[in-house]
């Protein structure tokens, strides 16, 4: 059996198996690899990934270069610059070229693609563009040809931010792996002599102008804002007809390109036009049309063909994709979670070196010095020849290195986040106030042997505040702790502020990013000093919430009145802080508010 005849059998309106696609999508690359520029590959490391990369492998023939890219490469080695040993021997700048150049007519395998750098992710998206590579800098100018592909592997949770949104929308097929078995494949994979065949047909493949208005009319009825997906989608499609064997596109290579190419982009179901549907034959003549012959597979009848694409394309959908869609959450692009990586903070001093720049290895700032030797290699046979600052020693291998070539290496550090707990446990608020933060304090501890955050506990009653739980991720003493909260007394709630804000300035000092929940009722009436009164209790907790604000102290107040206190308004304003009311919740309620806040917020 012939690929294509098994191509053909393989597209139509229903959904095919996701292994046969997978092969698809490979040998679709194989055939026109620069032209449809890459695959975004989803999932965890497993037998699916390997034998997809194996399967393409054989494919693709051995005449194209492959590059594996690091997920910590530097700008230097991916784009090239100048060749640091080659220009001190020479005395005159020397470039070198970068592992982009060097992948020139192949493919660039991105590990972790969803860690990639947000410079690399640009620059590996506007070679996809240009079709090279520029390299200006340290005194050299460099441009190359740079015709490449990228297979992105995209390890990314689903709760998690994967691969930059610019370089996915550059590669044709996003696939996801995750959960599929590489079964025996249904359809025959292709020879490498069919490969061949197929690219040296791929240029003499011809298309009409319906075809490519139906593309286009297919990706704004998904919602697909983006031109590049209807013309990569094009692309797939002359692909498919190439290794069919044919020198014209048919309607199924574009159904086929469509589902491959279109329907992972989508972000909206299509409109339902009840016009565009012919209607029910009548009950009486149900046999009628039983009987009649079923028009042949190639018959398209009298509807357009976008309409017979956007049926094959909503068949092919997952039933999850679907509902997402229906409720408008795949238009979300997961933000940053707290915990596992944490807010990148730039550091002097520590953390993962990110690059340098021009500065004094003064006050604890370290010296790079291959940046340095770089900055000053190109003028070593000015400075030796010529100028009043000529260096004029007999002994040619010396560097001339003057401050103004001074390089320090630039930090970023990942850092983990306290949450402190600030619970109101006087007489005036519930006790089952109390049981919620009991139970919300143990849930979020559940995620922090994963997350690397701290959770810390707070009560204030009577006349003072208490440190009950200082910051841990030990479940078992969080327990033993939470399980002997007193409570009853007045509401000292700016002791209980100025408590949480000693505890957060001190996490913040260790490198850590404090965030503040406060649970209360907002009825004070014990003041700083100890003395009952409401207003002069109100007023020195308005005073401690501006003081939190002025450090930039993120907070959430949570008022477990029963009916919200005007009181709760003016302190959340005070502090800078989202305000919610739950009158009624449990521990799960709180525990949802507090990670949805903090992480809509991207802070957390």
């Amino acid at each position: 059996m012939t690929r294509g005849a098994t191509m053909d059998e393989g597209v139509g309106l229903g959904a095919s198996e996701p292994w046969d696609d997978a092969l698809t999508v490979a040998s679709l690359l194989a055939v026109d690899l620069l032209g449809l520029r890459g695959v975004r590959l989803r999932g965890l490391p497993g037998p699916a990934r390997e034998a997809w990369l194996t399967a393409f492998g054989a494919v693709k023939g051995a005449d194209a270069p492959l590059r594996r890219l690091p997920a910590s490469i530097d700008i230097d080695r991916l784009i090239g610059g100048l060749d640091l040993s080659r220009t001190l021997a020479a005395g005159r700048p020397v470039a070198q070229k970068g592992l982009i150049a060097e992948a020139d007519g192949g493919w660039i395998v991105a590990a972790m693609a969803e860690r990639m750098e947000p410079q690399v992710a640009a620059e590996l998206a506007k070679v996809l563009d240009t079709g090279e590579v520029v390299a200006e800098r340290d005194g050299i100018g460099l441009r190359t040809r740079a015709l490449i592909a990228v297979i992105a592997l995209d390890e990314a949770l689903p709760d998690e931010a994967g691969l930059s949104a610019g370089l996915a929308d550059r590669l044709a097929f996003d696939l996801d792996l995750a959960g599929v078995r590489p079964v025996a494949a249904t359809i025959q994979p292709p020879s490498f002599a069919d490969i061949a065949a197929a690219r040296a047909r791929l240029g003499a493949v011809v298309h009409t102008d319906e075809m490519v208005a139906c593309l286009v009319t297919t990706a704004l009825a998904l919602g697909i804002g983006s031109l590049r997906a209807p013309l990569l989608a094009l692309k797939a499609a002359r692909a498919s007809a190439a290794l069919a064997g044919r020198d014209a596109v048919t309607a199924d290579d574009v159904m086929l390109a469509a589902r491959l190419v279109l329907a992972p982009r989508a972000t909206c179901l299509p409109a339902c036009d009840s016009e565009d549907h012919p209607p029910e034959p009548p009950e009486d003549d149900q046999h009628a049309a039983d009987d009649e012959p079923l028009p042949p597979p190639d018959d398209l009848g009298e509807r357009p063909l976008e309409d017979i694409v956007l049926d094959a394309i909503a068949a092919a959908l997952p039933p999850d994709l679907l509902a997402r869609l229906g409720d408008g959450d795949a238009t979300r692009t997961p933000g940053p979670t707290g915990g596992a990586s944490g807010a990148q903070r730039a550091q002097a001093h520590r953390g993962r070196v990110v690059g340098a720049r021009p500065g004094k290895p003064v006050g604890g700032a370290r010296l790079a010095v291959l940046d340095t030797l770089r900055a000053a290699a190109p003028w070593q046979r000015v400075r030796a020849t010529g100028g009043p600052h000529a260096v004029r020693s007999p002994d040619l291998r010396r560097i001339a290195v003057r401050p103004e070539d001074f390089r320090i290496k630039r930090f970023r550090q990942r850092t983990g986040s306290t949450t402190i707990f600030l619970v109101d446990a006087s007489g005036s608020s519930a006790l089952n106030r109390l049981a919620e933060a009991k139970g919300a304090v143990e849930m979020l501890l559940a995620d922090c042997y994963v997350r690397r955050d701290e959770v810390a506990l707070i009560a204030f009653r009577g006349q003072t505040a208490e440190l009950l739980l200082p910051p841990t991720r030990a479940l078992v003493r969080a327990k033993r702790c939470l399980a002997a909260l007193p409570a009853g007394g007045g509401t000292p709630l700016a002791n209980g502020l100025d408590a949480a804000l000693a505890l957060a300035l001190v996490q913040r000092r260790k490198g850590l990013e404090p965030a503040l929940v406060l649970l209360t009722d907002g009825a004070p009436n014990i003041g700083r000093d100890g003395a009952p009164g409401r207003p002069q209790a109100q007023d020195d907790a308005v005073a401690s919430a501006r003081q939190a604000r002025s450090v930039g102290l993120r907070a959430l107040i949570i008022d477990t009145a029963q009916r919200q206190q005007a009181f709760s308004q003016r302190l959340a304003d005070a502090m800078g802080a989202v305000l919610v009311q739950l009158p009624r919740t449990d521990a799960r309620g709180v525990t949802d508010i507090v990670r949805s806040t903090f992480t809509q917020s991207g802070r957390a």
